[in-house]
């Protein structure tokens, strides 16, 4: 399925339906630990197609995205509209070896920075939640709908890893 950055975007946002994105972005690690502890490298590295990520790929996805969506609030937070570069997912994904990342290690390295990006987000006065960015691909956001998109996809990936791992 293509969709363009907005249908994606929506799509993700409403994952969430009606639940608090700071507790589903506080919840992810813990989550992610949970689903990996004691699957196989077998199970992990299994591709459901061949144009699918497999459980080990989308955790060094998620991994890599949590530094990216920290470092786009922080532009944000810096200089309120501020322009926000989009990211070829497939082309890091390949040039990041993601199929042959420890799954463990990316879900560590997630985690730490989550916790990073939480304590910052714990920190921000209301008027901070409105700064925004212009993405290159969606337009205007603002670090409100920026958690929100971070939370749907977090959901999104548990949901595919679930799917994968079948549990």
């Amino acid at each position: 399925m293509n969709e363009t950055p907005q249908q994606y975007a929506q799509r993700v946002v409403g994952y969430l339906e009606g639940k608090d994105p700071v507790k589903v972005l506080s919840t992810t690690p813990r989550e992610l630990q949970k689903l990996i502890k004691g699957a196989s490298k077998k199970s992990l590295d299994a591709q459901p197609a061949p144009d699918k990520w497999s459980a080990t790929m989308i955790l060094a996805h998620m991994a890599d995205t949590e530094i990216v969506y920290a470092f786009r609030l922080r532009l944000m937070l810096g200089a309120s509209g501020v322009t926000i570069q989009g990211i070829d997912q497939d082309a890091w994904a390949v040039t990041l070896e993601y199929g042959k990342q420890d799954p463990a290690a990316s879900v560590e390295d997630f985690r730490i920075n989550r916790e990073r990006t939480l304590r910052m987000l714990k920190k921000l006065s209301k008027p901070q939640w409105d700064c925004y960015g212009m993405h290159t691909e969606r337009g205007k956001e603002t670090v409100r709908r920026v958690v929100e998109l971070l939370a749907g996809h977090d959901i999104n990936h548990l949901r595919q890893i679930h799917a994968i791992l079948r549990k």
